[in-house]
């Protein structure tokens, strides 16, 4: 089939891989590009990846007002999204014959949204999953196509996972495109009231509040490792973490309290009476680095209070 592909970030980047083997890609769209540090221009991963293989490669600032008759042009079968990041008018979704499809991270109804991979993490779910569905006015209420589940992995990080679900949702996008072409696909509504929400993490999310429970806080740090990592404060300045581990161990102390400090372990009381190790932490202006790289030289006493 003929088909557009519209992302941008890396998590599409498997998915047009795919589609390339299969199908032919008549434009590839993706969001403008952003003016980073030093006031450097920075192309998306998409845009990489469509510029390399010599894709036909599109950005409007508004697609729905500006992209309408070049895609209309490009004469598509079909469309394919993976956080693509623009809404789409209902004249963009009725370009293709086919309609326009979305690889979603998420097992629908659940998670709907701009974070799902995130809010599964940070939500200690034990499965979550690619969906492809039916593009629709409505954010990520579309009839389903197929599911695929995947188990999270122990202390799994959404960097990790992130990983992981950009491959599956190749896979799953490629199967769905084929039982499109062969007329056995089947749509599936949602059932709207088992439906749940996600939106972009907060930078007030993104600071750990020790009164909370140890799992809610380890559950924080991987769900915003590797970006834009979950925070703290050490001595007033800032301590970015980046993986905490459970500490059987019984300790007095209040939240926040550093209760352990030995040469290879340092450990912090949470809000439900049970301590974290911190295994791997980057202080201001300085590297990322394991705790033992961390404490060697480093003067943090038991009975300091992070996030003071």
């Amino acid at each position: 089939m003929r088909v557009v592909f519209l992302g941008t970030p890396d998590f599409g980047v498997p998915a047009l891989e795919k589609i390339m083997e299969n199908h032919t890609v008549v434009g590839c769209v993706c969001q403008p590009d952003k003016v980073g540090a030093r006031g450097k221009i920075e192309f998306s991963p998409v845009k990489k990846f469509a510029l390399s293989h010599n894709l036909p490669l599109f950005q409007f600032e508004k697609i729905s007002r500006d992209g309408v008759e070049t895609l209309r042009n490009l004469v598509p079968d079909i469309m394919v999204t993976a956080a693509y990041g623009q809404i789409l008018s209902q004249e963009v979704i009725d370009i293709a014959p086919h309609g326009i499809i979305n690889i979603h991270g998420s097992l629908l109804p659940k998670l709907r949204g701009a974070a799902p991979i995130q809010y599964a993490v940070l939500q200690g779910l034990e499965q979550t999953g690619i969906t492809i569905l039916n593009t629709v006015r409505k954010v990520d209420a579309g009839e389903i196509i197929l599911q695929k589940p995947i188990d999270v992995l122990p202390y799994e990080t959404n960097g990790e996972l992130f990983e992981r679900m950009s491959r599956l949702g190749a896979e799953a996008v490629v199967e769905a495109l084929h039982l499109i072409e062969t007329g056995k696909a089947t749509y599936t509504a949602q059932v709207e009231e088992e439906a749940t929400f996600c939106s972009k993490i907060t930078a007030e999310q993104e600071q750990i509040d020790w009164n909370k429970t140890s799992i809610d806080i380890i559950n924080l740090v991987r769900a915003l490792n590797p970006n834009p990592a979950a925070w703290t404060t050490l001595d007033g300045k800032r301590l970015k973490l980046y993986a905490l581990r459970p500490c059987d161990a019984h300790f007095e102390g209040k939240a926040g309290e550093v209760v352990e400090r030995g040469k290879k372990t340092l450990a912090v009381m949470c809000g439900d009476g049970k301590a974290v190790y911190v295994t791997e932490l980057q202080a201001e202006n300085a590297k990322r680095m394991d705790v033992v790289s961390f404490l060697n030289g480093r003067k943090i006493a038991v009975g300091a209070v992070l996030g003071e």
